[in-house]
């Protein structure tokens, strides 16, 4: 699959915060969220990593794989991509569209691979007891960025998050983040990049729960926040996360070996022009 039309040019603007910042028509991570918008997709100012991440749908830890893999200007110069598709694609068969326009405009060639490597899995603390801030995603629950919800434990924000998604922020020296619509799977991949500093190494669902849900969770982060510059004040009295997940969620991390799917560069250069 191609897009019909597409460009892709440097980005030379400043980055924030003296320049616009990074944006897309809909999120480019690793996520389902996506909304119909008749084949278009405008993204601007996003290092190359991210766009390779978006057409082959890679993990945290697969992300920080890329990082390293990757030519140095891959990762600091940004570019702007925009292009057309006809018709009412998924969001995976844009997906297939930027794997095309990649190997065509940047010659990426990738492969994957199967590797055994220390991980972590996320197992249930007590067995089919989930935690208060952990609720399975209601049947009847829109999906769509407007939707609502009677369940009263549920935030006002979260309801109006797409389904697939996360978002996080904080406040009042804890960090508060909340899901909707998630897989284990997805959440799993999300706790990777939660743990601040992140933790070192992927996590697997070992729960093997089905389903999607819904999430609160909040909790003292154990490194230093930076805030506008400037070091952030933490709450002492605030829980870690291993302890926060374990009573907000009901999960809990166990280290382990196990077999992980990564994507291997073989070979990238600099774009061609349009």
């Amino acid at each position: 699959m191609a897009f019909d039309v597409a460009s892709v040019k440097r980005d030379l603007e400043p980055y924030p915060p003296d320049g616009r910042p990074p944006h897309s028509n809909f999120p480019l991570g690793s996520g389902d969220a996506y909304s119909t918008n008749g084949g278009l997709l405008i993204a601007t100012k996003w290092p190359l990593y991210v766009f390779i991440g978006f057409a082959y749908k890679t993990t945290t830890y697969e992300n920080s794989r890329l990082t390293q893999q990757l030519p140095k200007w891959a990762s600091i110069e940004h570019f702007d991509i925009e292009a057309r598709a006809e018709g009412t694609p998924t969001k995976d068969q844009m997906r297939l569209m930027m794997q095309s326009l990649l190997a065509q405009r940047f010659k990426l060639a990738v492969h994957r691979e199967v590797e055994q490597v220390p991980v972590y899995g996320v197992v249930e603390e007590k067995t089919g007891r989930l935690g208060p801030n952990f609720r399975p995603h209601a049947a009847e629950q829109p999906c769509s960025a407007t939707g609502t919800s009677s369940d009263q434990q549920t935030s006002e924000s979260t309801q109006l998050m797409p389904c697939g998604t996360m978002s996080g922020h904080f406040f009042s020296g804890r960090m508060h983040v909340e899901g909707r619509g998630l897989t284990l799977d997805q959440l799993a991949d999300y706790l990777q990049q939660m743990q601040m500093p992140a933790l070192d190494r992927p996590v697997l669902d070992d729960t093997h729960l089905a389903g999607t849900y819904d999430f609160t969770l909040e909790w003292t982060p154990d490194g230093p926040v930076s805030l506008n510059g400037a070091k952030a004040q933490l709450d002492e009295t605030g829980p870690p996360f291993v302890e926060a997940l374990k009573e907000q969620l009901g999960l809990r991390l166990v280290a382990r070996t196990g077999p992980v799917n990564v994507l291997v560069v073989d070979h990238v250069e600099e774009p061609t022009a349009n």
